[in-house]
């Protein structure tokens, strides 16, 4: 057998541990930044859920609160026709990245995508926060990768990265938002991705946890399992669920055209569900935001049939008026 020549030196190679450093990096601060956002969200909710509570108590602070919601809606709008990329839930922008087809500065999204999500979402339209984590992940993937001067596929890697490092710190499951990140995101698979993105979703989900706990974020306890006998009824849900499942999405695509019909500037169309979230709100301020707190609701206690229906009518409707719009929000969470 030959044998190897003596005078071959070995080098070890570096370039796993390199990205795996910045990957850390990326994780941390997507981590910290994405953990504040989600708190503010929640606590601009809790805010507006108390505002209608004093709005019963004395109905004179409805004309003070519909010009504050008016004021707010026209900011809203005013970020998004300045960074138009921070329209949506920030998906599509971040697919358009990766695939080498769109580019922006990442500090202009960053901040904007930050306040215009905390005051859409945080005021309580039917908008889920999953979207806008991706893209702040992302945009601070960016911004490392800027700062490193990485380019080619070290700076996409980073940006795909800080994707499932911000959908991690939105849902506290590292593997699951590396997964997407991957399959439906990047599109695309390689050891040096999958290694950078898991890295920075776990150093993520370690920050969220620290500012939230250990009770995951769609925690719902059970008693019992299913019993066999029952599990047709999984069928027929399945294909329910499939059925409006393509209905919405349809409606959701075309709903951006009914709004194209109003005569209203783009950039003021968040002006509709700002103003049509007030008697929601007025109604059933245990039903705004975006659907993790209705979803623990229900499961801890499960009205009548009827009442289901009717959420289920509500927020299907309402949440592709809010996205429809063009505000900074997804539909991760309906």
């Amino acid at each position: 057998m030959a044998q190897r020549p003596h005078n071959i030196k070995q080098h070890f190679d570096f370039t796993r541990f390199s990205s795996i450093g910045r990957a850390l990096i990326v994780g941390v601060i997507a981590g910290f930044v994405v953990s504040i956002f989600r708190f503010s969200i929640e606590q601009g909710l809790k805010f507006v859920q108390w505002a209608y509570g004093q709005i019963h108590a004395n109905w004179l602070l409805l004309i003070p609160w519909l010009i504050l919601t008016v004021l707010v809606a026209v900011f809203v709008g005013w970020l998004v026709k300045k960074e138009p990329n921070i329209k949506g839930s920030g998906i599509p922008q971040v697919e358009g990245q990766l695939a080498g087809e769109l580019d922006y500065g990442w500090w202009s999204v960053l901040w904007r995508k930050f306040v215009g999500g905390v005051l859409g979402i945080g005021s309580g339209l039917f908008l889920g926060r999953e979207g806008p984590s991706i893209q702040l992940g992302a945009t601070i993937g960016q911004g490392v990768a800027a700062k490193l001067r990485q380019t080619g596929s070290d700076r996409r890697s980073l940006i795909a990265g800080g994707a499932a490092a911000g959908l991690s710190a939105a849902f506290n499951a590292p593997i699951a938002s590396t997964l997407f990140v991957l399959e439906e995101v990047y599109h695309n698979f390689s050891p040096i991705i999958w290694t950078t993105a898991l890295v920075s979703a776990m150093a993520s989900d370690f920050i969220s946890l620290n500012f939230f706990g250990l009770v995951p974020v769609l925690h719902i306890p059970y008693d019992y399992n299913l019993p066999l006998s029952q599990y047709g009824n999984l069928i027929g849900l399945g294909i329910f669920l499939g059925v409006f499942g393509y209905l919405y999405q349809n409606v959701t695509l075309t709903m951006p055209n009914w709004y194209a019909k109003l005569r209203l500037p783009s950039w003021l169309d968040g002006l509709i569900p700002f103003l049509l979230v007030i008697p929601i709100g007025l109604l059933w301020p245990q039903l705004l935001g975006g659907g993790n707190a209705v979803i623990l609701n229900l499961a801890a206690a499960t009205p009548a049939l009827i009442a289901l229906l009717g959420i289920f009518v509500l927020r299907f409707s309402f949440s592709t008026i809010s996205y429809g719009s063009g505000l900074p929000g997804g539909i991760f969470l309906r």
